[in-house]
């Protein structure tokens, strides 16, 4: 399992995104109220302003501080967590 880092030391399963998109266009701020009001919305931006959102399989929306660019790009490069590459002693 692949966890990716979008900020303040918040872990997110690179396997269970969807979709990394600006928060920006009416269409994404729909998704954002309707996760806000089902209870699936995590707000991971600390107080700070919203510049990406993650999109689940299970549904959940997550806001993070982190541009969609670098949260994609911690997904290619940063690997927190690796199952195949954990040695057990």
């Amino acid at each position: 399992m692949q966890l990716v880092n979008i900020g303040f030391g918040n872990l997110v399963s690179a396997n269970r995104m969807i979709a990394i998109v600006s928060p920006d266009s009416a269409p994404i701020k729909r998704i954002i109220q309707d996760a806000k009001d089902k209870g699936t919305l995590i707000d991971a931006t600390h107080g700070r302003r919203t510049r990406a959102v993650i999109i689940t399989d299970s549904d959940h929306v997550i806001l993070t501080y982190l541009q969609s660019e670098t949260v994609a790009n911690r997904i290619d490069n940063e690997t927190v967590l690796d199952d195949e590459e954990e040695t057990y002693e």
